[in-house]
C-alpha cells in the first residue's frame, strides 16, 4: 500500500455515494489500511439494490408466473383461478431490500469505514461537509450515480418513474409506459405479466437503440405477440388528471385514458448541487463528471466512478471501477479497465443476453465478417401451446475467425450469456465454438451447432 498521510487529513479517502461502486472503493481501500469515510443520503446499496437491478429482477420473476400457469396445462397441470396480490409482492420485496441495506452497512463497518447517513457536499479540493460537520481528506471520490429524468411538458407532475413504481400503493389495471431503453422494455413485460394492459410508446422508429438490429426487431415481435401494445414514432404532448385516472394526449392526435403513466426516458448523473463546479470539477453537458483514464477529475484530489461518469451504467462495471481506483490510490497499481466485451442482459419477456459487437458495429470495425443466426421454438413451448420463438446470432471476424459478438433473445438468455462472455473475452474462435460439445437438450446448445452462414 502507498504510504498515507496520517497527520494532515482526517481521512485518506472520503467517498460520497453508498452505491455499488462507492461501497466497493471504500471497502477495498479500508482493507488496505486507509482511513475511509463514506456518506450516503438515500439508501445503502444505491440504485441497484433499492430501485434498480434487485427489485426489478424480483418483479420480473413475479411477472413470469402468469405465463407459467398458462403453459402448465400443456404439461397436464390445471391451476384453478390463479390470483395476484400486489401488496404481498411489494412488501416481500421491501423486506429483502431492507436485509440488503443492512448487509451493505455492516460490510463497511466491519472493515473500519466511518459511515454517515447524510448529505455530503464538496467545499474544497480536500474538504467535504456532511450535514453540519466538515472533514478533510487526501482523496475524495464521487460515486453518486444517477436519477430518473422526465422531460418538461404540461402535466408531467402526474407521471411516475421506476423509483416510485417499486413502492406504488396500488396496482394499475392499465398503464402507459414511455421510453425505449431497457428499463421501459423491462417494465412493459413486468406490468403485462402481472396483469395490466400495457401500451408502450417510444418516440423513435425502434426501441433499444444500440442493441443489434435483428435482436430489437425479434423482441418487438415477441412482445406484440404476448399482447403488449407497442407504438413507435409516438410521444405524449400533455397529461390531464380526470378523477382517479389520466388522459394522455398523443403527438398524432389520439387521447388515451389510463390509470398510470410511467416515464422511462433516461437517467441523469447526480452531480449538481454538490459543490463540484464551484471547486473546479468539470462536468459534461449532460451533467456527467468528466474523468480521465484513472477516474481523476479536473481537480487532482477528486475522483469519480460509476453511473455519475456516464460511461457504462452497469453495476458490475461500477464494482470493477471501484476496485481499480482503490488499487490505484493505495497500491499504486495502474488502472486497466477494459470496457470491451462486457456481457449484459435485458430482463424483458423474453430476455435478451448480449456480449460484444452488434452486426453494424462489427461491419465498421472489421474488414469482413460472417454472421450465423438461428430462430427456433424452445423445447418448453413445444407443449406449452405458446407461440414464442428464441433467436441467437453469432458474429465472426472473418480474418481471425474470432467470435466478436453473440446475441440471444429467449428464456434465461442472461444466464446463458455469462458463460459465453468468458469465452468471448478469452478470444474464442468460431472453430472452437464448433468443436465444443453441446448440452442436449438445451437452447444454449444452438451456440455450438450453428454451421450455416447467413447470406
Amino acid at each position: 500500500m502507498k504510504e498515507t498521510v496520517r497527520s494532515e487529513f482526517d481521512y485518506d479517502l472520503f467517498v460520497i455515494g453508498g452505491g455499488s461502486g462507492g461501497v466497493r472503493c471504500a471497502r477495498f481501500s479500508a482493507q488496505k489500511g486507509a482511513r475511509v469515510g463514506i456518506a450516503e443520503e438515500n439508501y445503502w446499496g444505491g440504485t441497484c439494490v433499492n430501485v434498480g437491478c434487485v427489485p426489478k429482477k424480483l418483479f420480473t420473476y413475479a411477472s413470469h408466473f402468469s405465463e407459467d400457469v398458462k403453459a402448465a396445462k400443456g404439461f397436464g397441470w390445471y391451476v384453478d383461478k390463479p390470483g395476484f396480490d400486489w401488496p404481498t409482492l411489494r412488501e416481500n420485496k421491501d423486506s429483502e431490500i431492507t436485509r440488503l441495506n443492512g448487509i451493505y452497512g455492516k460490510l463497511l463497518q466491519n472493515v473500519g469505514c466511518d459511515t454517515f447517513f447524510d448529505r455530503a457536499i464538496v467545499v474544497s479540493p480536500n474538504r467535504v461537509r456532511v450535514g453540519s460537520r466538515e472533514f478533510s481528506s487526501k482523496f475524495i471520490v464521487i460515486a453518486t450515480g444517477g436519477w430518473p429524468s422526465v422531460p418538461s411538458f404540461p402535466g408531467n407532475e402526474h407521471v411516475v418513474t421506476s423509483n416510485e413504481m417499486f413502492h406504488n400503493e396500488s396496482f394499475p389495471k392499465n398503464i402507459v409506459i414511455v421510453g425505449g431503453g431497457y428499463i421501459a422494455v423491462e417494465f412493459a413485460g413486468i406490468m403485462h405479466g402481472l396483469g395490466a394492459d400495457v401500451i408502450q410508446l417510444y418516440r423513435g422508429p425502434m426501441f433499444l437503440r444500440g442493441f443489434d438490429e435483428e435482436v430489437r426487431q425479434h423482441l418487438a415481435l415477441e412482445m406484440v405477440k404476448k399482447g403488449i401494445d407497442l407504438r413507435f414514432d409516438e410521444d405524449i404532448l400533455s397529461i390531464e388528471r380526470h378523477g382517479s385516472g389520466l388522459h394522455a394526449q398523443l403527438k398524432y392526435g389520439e387521447k388515451i385514458k389510463t390509470q398510470m403513466v410511467m416515464y422511462c426516458t433516461g437517467r441523469k448523473p447526480l452531480s449538481h448541487g454538490m459543490g463540484l463546479e464551484e471547486v473546479g470539477v468539470k462536468l459534461s453537458q449532460s451533467g456527467a463528471i468528466v474523468v480521465d483514464g484513472d477516474f481523476k477529475t479536473s481537480v487532482d484530489s477528486i475522483y469519480a466512478l460509476g453511473d455519475v461518469i456516464d460511461r457504462v451504467a452497469l453495476t458490475p462495471v461500477a464494482l470493477a471501477e471501484g476496485t481499480a481506483l482503490s488499487k490505484l490510490l493505495f497500491d499504486n497499481e495502474p488502472v486497466s479497465m477494459d470496457y470491451d466485451y462486457i456481457p449484459t442482459a435485458v430482463f424483458s419477456n423474453p430476455n435478451i443476453g448480449t456480449v460484444g459487437y452488434t452486426e453494424g458495429e462489427a461491419k465498421n470495425r472489421f474488414q469482413k465478417i460472417r454472421v450465423y443466426t438461428s430462430c427456433f421454438t424452445p423445447m418448453k413451448h413445444t407443449l406449452s401451446g405458446m407461440d414464442e420463438k428464441s433467436f441467437i446470432k453469432i458474429i465472426v471476424d472473418d480474418g481471425s475467425d474470432r467470435v466478436v459478438g453473440v446475441h440471444m433473445v429467449g428464456p434465461e438468455a442472461g444466464e446463458i450469456m455469462q458463460g459465453v462472455g468468458v469465452a468471448i473475452k478469452a478470444g474464442a474462435t468460431k472453430a472452437q465454438f464448433d468443436d465444443t460439445i453441446g448440452i442436449h437438450p438445451t437452447s444454449a446448445e444452438e451456440l455450438v451447432t450453428m454451421r450455416e452462414e447467413r447470406e
